[in-house]
């Protein structure tokens, strides 16, 4: 609840140290003497808001629901939010002054922005004093903070009566899951007779407590145990009470209340549970922990007897599900459509002889049901709901409509929100914000991991870990946390099997949008619901309708995320106007030509995206942004960069290139952009691409030692040992790629030494005398290989062959030769292969046992390749073969004599490059997927 706060007030903390004082330096506050009033002011806010940040750090959920603390709470966040605008301002104006020479110029810059400093002075004034009123309010209406009592209890009664009504669910309605019953209930009645502790994982509403109930009351079960036990552990609870409900459940009434155990102490309850079960075969359902910790307390009680005892746990975290034996934890899915649809009818139609939804409100089921998502809870409650409605088609459409809201509000469905929301109130403040930022994105949107890694750390919302670890991988460490919290499902994984984008329930959506909405974190426009933006918004994410946005002129707006891109440069120019604190800028696919005028004047920005957009020509002045990060420039038409952009020293990744080939077949794919002045001042950059080559950059390459990913285009022979020695001077290098100056350059890499933490190499030019390199046996950790217009005249493939951690292999016009053998054995984790444009190439022998993983395999362009090779029906795993520019005799025999050859892959894909509509389906489309998500064009 109080997310928003700490995270300003982690900035006011970063911001107003004993550092931020030194910023204004003795030539700007000489000017009058209020600003040395400003500094005391600051000094004594930083101090009032250390004290409020210790008293708001004792919020919980606890709190949730009290209507008086919420609203004063609102209060709160809305002076945290002023605090934060004046120390934004506050930088603004000394970063005007930072960059002026000159005598006079300075003097003149402070005359002029004097009158601003006084505002902050006053502004400074206000907030002292809305600081104090918020203690007086506080202490009138009794305001309390983190103090346990009725409401807590509250909240753990609803909670158990969410379990209960779940556990006494009838049988008989349970749809789906059945092979995971089979195996929950198999794992219980095996005659095994140590103690087996199994799980039931998955996000809220997938249905736990059900399925773990139905085998709790199935008398065959039943009947194989001595005693048996349901506990519910809830978020806060006493260990104490715990083990009281256990004991009280295992013991009839009378002896219960005569054994004395109600003022028992841990230890000594313990002690009795632990004498009970000795000589038992027992039962134990732990229903919804939340915290691995919780175990330690039990697994004491629970004694290890070897008469077959069984612990069954319901959790939604992977880090819990993980107390089960190896291979005991069942992980539950959202129910496939034609499930959940069943499911639907039987509850919305269940008045109904047939239980078959009527025809005229198909359209409309359909669409609700889609809106659930496959989630059980959701459809149940719904379906519920709507067996009392009439069956009339505007009832129907009128309930669909207003579905969201009537999830927030209708008593008869606001508990699945509640339920949902206790996975959200259970996080911790900083993963909260980060959450809540992916429920911005649109429905179904696959959050790319990249990108969500850098937008977060360019908002703040990433926390540093000290030296050695970047935000981003900071960032990365949150989005492993979410997933494992079941809050964020991996929707796609890249060749290596890492999670490369992500993707949030709609129904979990809906709940943080409510949040985020109640909290100032962010407004979603376009969507929702939303209809207009106060000037109190921090993000806002523009999905539709940007045209009649209308945005007040003293907005606090931080962040601007447009996806809609049918809006006019002028609207875009127009918009920015009132940003001036903007942190993040992305217009990526938006139809402009040139930089927004107001971009250069955003002091305070972070993170700008223009990628995808017609821009040219890069401003001299956006060197003043000294405070950005992300340049984005991809897919624009730039090609020179001003030496100003050296100045951008927080800058960690700059991307720049057009590419002009999708398929990636024409040498000059890429764009080659210049970047003049000295590059080595950017010490914090991870990310370049593509930069031209030239001596000068090479050498002072050297200088950027945290980076981790390089596109260097052009690259000619004689600057290869000046490369050579500023890459190995960058320890945490894992992409590179080199593209030689031409296709007749001949590069000479005989002597050079391996990257040993190369994990991405593209290396496209002609290699001296045909022969592969001895270093491309030594990349130990290289796991994605492409070797482009090498013209080797010997077969490379035993050269890396043993390569354990290839996953992926591409060559393209690599090899003169005639024959590629794959051994068997070789390859034993490669998973993508890709064979192009090899004229010469007429023979692919695979000996059986060779890759046995690949998933996926690509063959362009090999006009001599006539037949197709056996050695591929022995790939069992293969799932997709793509097949581009085969000549005819090959694409016949492949449809008739050799089709047993290919007849266990399910997907077999094939096009010819000329058909610029089957390369945008299956080429375009796919490259934008992979780089930006489920992109803009899907919401145009």
């Amino acid at each position: 609840m109080a997310d928003t706060l700490f995270l300003v007030l982690r900035k006011i903390a970063l911001s107003l140290g004993e550092a931020a004082s030194e910023k204004l330096s003795t030539e700007v506050v000489e000017a009058a003497s209020v600003l040395t009033d400003f500094e005391h002011g600051m000094k004594q806010i930083e101090g009032e808001f250390m004290i409020l940040q210790a008293f708001i750090g004792q919020v919980s959920t606890q709190n949730v629901g009290d209507r008086t603390f919420d609203a004063w709470l609102d209060q709160v966040r809305d002076v945290a939010h002023q605090v934060e605008d004046i120390i934004d301002e506050y930088n603004f104006l000394t970063s005007q002054a930072a960059g002026i020479d000159g005598f006079f110029k300075r003097k003149f810059r402070q005359a002029k922005s004097f009158a601003a400093w006084r505002n902050l002075s006053s502004q400074i004034d206000q907030v002292e004093t809305r600081i104090q009123r918020l203690t007086t309010l506080k202490d009138r209406y009794g305001i309390s903070v983190g103090e346990p009592g009725r409401s807590s209890t509250l909240q753990y009664a609803r909670q158990l009566s969410l379990s209960d009504s779940s556990y006494l669910s009838d049988d008989t309605e349970l749809v789906g899951n059945a092979s995971e019953i089979s195996m929950l209930t198999q794992w219980l009645l095996t005659e095994r007779q140590d103690r087996l502790i199994m799980s039931i994982l998955g996000m809220g509403g997938l249905g736990k407590i059900t399925i773990a109930s139905s085998i709790y009351k199935n008398q065959q079960i039943i009947r194989m145990f001595d005693c048996h036990v349901w506990v519910t552990l809830s978020q806060n609870y006493l260990v104490e009470d715990l083990l009281r409900q256990i004991m009280k459940q295992l013991m009839d009434q009378r002896a219960y209340m005569a054994s004395g155990i109600e003022t028992m102490s841990r230890v000594r309850l313990i002690e009795e549970l632990q004498s009970y079960l000795q000589d038992k075969k027992y039962l134990i359902v732990l229903d919804d922990v939340w915290d691995k910790d919780d175990w330690l307390f039990l697994k004491r009680a629970l004694v290890i007897n070897n008469r077959g005892s069984r612990v069954l746990v319901t959790t939604r975290k992977k880090d819990v599900a993980s107390l089960a034996n190896d291979g005991f934890v069942v992980e539950l899915k959202v129910l496939p459509y034609a499930e959940a649809w069943h499911l639907f009818c039987q509850k919305a139609f269940r008045r109904l002889e047939d239980k078959i939804c009527p025809p005229n409100l198909r359209p409309w089921a359909e669409k609700i049901v889609k809106k659930c998502q496959g989630l059980p809870l959701a459809i149940v409650a719904v379906g519920s709901l709507l067996s009392y409605r009439e069956l009339e088609e505007q009832e129907w459409s009128s309930l669909h409509n207003q579905l969201s809201w009537q999830l927030a509000n209708n008593p008869e469905l606001s508990w699945i929100m509640s339920v949902l929301n206790l996975s959200l109130n259970d996080l911790p403040s900083h993963l909260k914000n980060c959450f809540l930022y992916c429920s911005l994105f649109p429905e179904d949107y696959k959050v790319k991991r990249r990108w969500i890694c850098r937008l977060w750390v360019a908002e703040g919302l990433v926390e540093e870990r000290g030296a050695g670890t970047t935000m981003e991988e900071v960032a990365e460490c949150y989005l492993k946390e979410l997933t494992r919290r079941s809050l964020l499902e991996v929707a796609e994984r890249n060749v290596h099997g890492r999670a490369s984008s992500f993707q949030m329930h709609d129904l979990v959506r809906d709940a943080c949008l409510i949040v985020a909405n109640r909290e100032k974190f962010a407004v979603v426009y376009g969507d929702s619901g939303i209809t207009q933006v106060n000037s109190e918004v921090r993000r806002l994410f523009v999905q539709k309708h940007a045209r009649s946005l209308k945005v007040a002129a003293a907005s606090r707006i931080r962040s601007l995320i447009l996806f809609d891109t049918q809006v006019a440069s002028s609207w875009i120019d127009d918009i920015s106007s009132n940003f001036r604190l903007i942190r993040v800028l992305c217009l990526r696919f938006a139809n402009i030509h040139q930089v927004p005028a107001v971009v250069p004047d955003l002091l305070n920005l972070h993170y700008l995206d223009l990628a995808h957009t017609k821009v040219k020509h890069i401003p001299a002045s956006l060197g003043k942004l000294t405070n950005l990060q992300v340049l984005d420039l991809r897919f624009t038409y730039v090609e020179q960069l001003p030496w100003e952009i050296t100045n951008l020293t927080k800058l960690r990744h700059l991307y720049v290139y057009m590419l002009h080939d999708v398929q990636e077949r024409i040498f000059d794919c890429f764009s080659a952009t210049n970047i003049p002045g000295n590059i080595c001042r950017l010490k914090n950059l991870q990310s370049l691409q593509s930069v031209s080559a030239n001596k000068d950059l090479l050498t002072q390459l050297g200088e950027l030692t945290l980076m981790r990913s390089l596109a260097i285009m052009k690259m000619h022979q004689n600057y290869i040992a000046e490369l050579w020695d500023s890459l190995a001077r960058m320890p945490s290098l894992s992409r590179l790629v080199i593209f030689a100056n031409s296709k007749d350059e001949v590069l000479n890499l005989i002597k050079i030494k391996p990257l040993p933490n190369l994990k991405f190499f593209w290396l496209r030019g002609r290699l001296y005398e045909g022969v592969l390199p001895q270093m491309f046996a030594s990349f130990e950790k290289l796991a994605a290989l492409k070797l482009d217009c090498s013209c080797l005249k010997k077969d490379p493939i035993n050269s890396f062959a043993h390569t354990l951690n290839l996953v992926y292999l591409n060559l393209c016009r690599a090899y003169d030769g005639e024959q590629l053998t794959f051994r068997a054995g070789w390859f034993p984790k490669l998973s993508s292969l890709a064979l192009v444009d090899m004229e010469c190439l007429n023979s692919i022998e695979i000996e059986e046992g060779a890759m046995k993983v690949l998933h996926t395999l690509e063959i362009v362009g090999l006009k001599s390749l006539k037949i197709v090779p056996r050695g591929i029906k022995h790939i069992k795993t293969l799932q997709k073969m793509v097949l581009t520019d085969m000549r005819k005799e090959f694409m016949d025999r492949l449809h008739a004599d050799d089709s047993d050859i290919v007849e266990h892959i399910p997907d077999i894909q094939s096009f010819d490059s000329f058909d610029s509509e089957a390369v945008k389906k299956m080429v375009l489309l796919p490259h934008l997927a992979k780089k930006y998500g489920t992109g803009w064009w899907e919401l145009c």
